[in-house]
């Protein structure tokens, strides 16, 4: 499905997404429009992050949960706000603010969100975009946090028994990999580019 094209910002949140549980940790740091919907960001985050968008997901802010329409009929959950009508300044407006967006129940890979700025848009820029990060996403269905680290171990230890069969599986992969310029290529399809201002 191609990215929703994201509208020219009025103001921008810097935040900080760090997966939960990792060590060193796993994290992006990024420039998104406030308006953004929650299920808009949902999208950016999956392209950041470097996951596929094949499993479930929802955000927790406070006490309350939001995510897509459809999921909430297949999970029985009353309790959860459809995503698409809540723009990120509506429930994270304080620099210092936090959610929580969890990824593949299964897995249930856990994200931090925090909120570190608010900033005036840069008409020369074009948004969202990431400017810094550290560490490559795990790979899809590997058995969450504990299962990512045991395949790290498999794959860096050529003695460990399992080290053929993870290779195997996983192909080349490098944990401590990161590239901001792959990370903004796969940003690239939510961008409009703002005209710059005349004056």
């Amino acid at each position: 499905m191609p990215a929703k094209k994201i509208s020219s910002p009025a103001e921008i949140y810097q935040i900080k997404v760090t997966l939960l549980g990792s060590d060193p940790p796993v994290w992006r740091r990024l420039l998104v429009p406030a308006h953004l919907t929650l299920a808009q960001l949902h999208d950016v985050l999956q392209s950041a992050m470097g996951w596929s968008n094949d499993h479930l997901h929802e955000f927790s802010i406070g006490q309350r949960r939001f995510g897509p329409p459809s999921q909430d009929m297949l999970m029985e959950l009353s309790d959860l706000s459809d995503e698409d009508t809540v723009p990120l300044s509506a429930v994270l407006s304080r620099v210092g603010a936090k959610a929580k967006y969890t990824y593949d129940f299964g897995d249930d890979w856990e994200h931090s969100i925090v909120l570190e700025k608010r900033l005036p848009a840069d008409p020369n820029l074009t948004y969202p975009l990431c400017t810094g990060g550290g560490r490559a996403c795990p790979p899809e269905d590997c058995g969450g946090i504990y299962g990512y680290y045991d395949l790290v171990e498999a794959i860096g230890d050529p003695d460990h028994e399992r080290h053929e069969e993870m290779l195997d599986w996983i192909g080349e992969y490098d944990p401590e990999a990161f590239s901001m310029d792959e990370v903004n290529r796969a940003l690239a399809p939510f961008h409009r580019r703002r005209k710059a201002a005349k004056g």
